[in-house]
């Protein structure tokens, strides 16, 4: 998979003390909650908002996450993260992650997350046709 495609968007943050632990390394904790601006933005940037989708009864919960961790964040680092879809499905999305410090083109950190579509039931359902548009892929195509 690759992070470069057409619908990546790149979040900058700063490293706060709060995310890091004792030595003053980024906390591995502390990666998801990155994973998850930028996902968060990339969304709203492509008119997806997640408030929206909830507000209509479609939810996008995490049912699995990786990451691997290439090289150490410090606290007040100003990091980005790349983050793109990488696959629609039927049911599902997957994201994908980059880190690396502003003005470093050193890799720090991958990972990715899938997520499923449900109802207000909490059961899976078809990703709608507009939100499979507006993410970036045909309504015709589901795998």
């Amino acid at each position: 998979h690759n992070v470069g495609v057409r619908n990546a968007h790149v979040e900058a943050v700063r490293v706060r003390y709060g995310e890091t632990d004792a030595m003053g390394h980024a906390y591995y904790g502390s990666y998801m909650l990155w994973f998850e601006q930028a996902r968060n933005e990339l969304c709203r940037r492509l008119g997806a908002s997640y408030r929206e989708a909830e507000a209509r009864g479609v939810f996008l919960p995490v049912v699995e996450v990786h990451a691997a961790y290439k090289g150490e964040i410090l606290f007040d680092d100003l990091i980005e993260i790349r983050v793109a879809i990488t696959e629609l499905r039927r049911a599902t999305v997957r994201f994908e992650y980059e880190i690396r410090r502003r003005g470093d083109d050193r890799l720090l950190t991958t990972g990715w997350t899938v997520h499923v579509t449900m109802g207000r039931d909490r059961r899976a359902i078809t990703i709608p046709d507009d939100l499979r548009t507006i993410l970036g892929g045909s309504p015709d195509a589901v795998g």
